[in-house]
């Protein structure tokens, strides 16, 4: 497995399409670009794609694989940048750390409240899970992160958005004839909940259900969106998850709000009060300027 591998991978299953991954980004022919995919699945052991008459849609398996993949390929780019700027040590490096799907809506705007200063900083951007971007700001390798407030830190947090949970579950459920789910309805078959490492959202999810006296035994636990997602086709269950859930969510699953008041999460920025940055104080001066530009859907 070489770094080619998993670019090729990464490009087809956010494409959807291996003609178009093929075609549009790679400039590969697609035939070749089926064998490598092969040859990675042959020594993974796994599929890692199935196909059909919509495209290609990731398993389980690859599902799981592509939150790896990604990690992998951005700490390559992070290498190679921070050898880039060895050769140029007076630049200054701010790290930004996003919740896996977060950096879709705030990356933009950080960028934009950032923007006088780019020509004189250069921005580092990584995803993962939240707990490792909390550890991540505690070593010092990151700047801010957008993560949850994670318990056990020695980090100061400081709320950007407040996100209803909403119900996942597969597109022909019988639920979907919904307009909201009633909380008694989410013990209605398989229920699939955030694991103890997303530990945050279990804890939501958990006070939830005993307020509204719902007994549900989780028959899975899940560490990310991609992965509760992929159950929710394939083991045809339900979940709750965080609102920005409904913007990644492939054909085969759907959402719909909870019937009442809903559970809701926060979304923080995170930070070392140790950390002496003269970029971090700057951006935490244009913190409300980033929140206003999230109150007022500016992208």
């Amino acid at each position: 497995m070489d770094l080619r591998h998993l670019r090729y991978f990464v490009a087809i299953a956010e494409k959807g399409s291996v003609t178009v991954a093929a075609e549009r980004r790679l400039h590969i022919s697609q035939p070749s670009l089926s064998r490598q995919i092969r040859d990675l699945e042959e020594e993974l052991g796994v599929k890692l794609f199935t196909r059909g008459a919509r495209g290609v849609e990731l398993t389980v398996s690859g599902h799981g694989f592509l939150d790896h993949a990604r990690l992998a390929l951005l700490q390559v780019d992070t290498a190679t940048e921070a050898v880039r700027r060895a050769a140029q040590p007076t630049k200054q490096v701010f790290a930004l750390g996003f919740l896996t799907g977060h950096e879709m809506t705030w990356l933009p705007r950080v960028m934009q409240v950032l923007r006088d200063e780019l020509p004189n900083i250069e921005v580092t951007i990584s995803g993962g899970y939240s707990p490792d971007l909390a550890e991540a700001l505690v070593r010092g390798r990151l700047d801010v992160a957008f993560l949850r407030a994670e318990p056990g830190f020695d980090l100061e947090y400081q709320t950007v958005s407040e996100e209803e949970l909403i119900v996942l579950m597969p597109s022909d459920h019988r639920l979907t004839a919904r307009t909201a789910i009633h909380p008694s309805e989410l013990a209605d078959g398989t229920f699939i909940t955030a694991a103890n490492r997303a530990a945050v959202l279990h804890d939501v999810i958990e006070r939830y259900l005993l307020q509204n006296a719902v007994d549900i035994a989780p028959e899975h636990g899940v560490n990310n969106l991609a992965m509760a997602v992929s159950l929710v086709a394939s083991a045809r269950g339900l979940a709750l998850m965080p609102e920005y859930a409904s913007n990644l969510l492939p054909w085969s699953a759907v959402s719909r709000p909870v019937q009442g008041d809903a559970p809701t999460i926060n979304l923080v920025i995170g930070y070392s009060a140790s950390n002496s940055s003269p970029v971090l104080k700057l951006f935490l001066s244009k913190v409300e300027e980033l929140m206003a530009r999230e109150d007022h859907g500016i992208q």
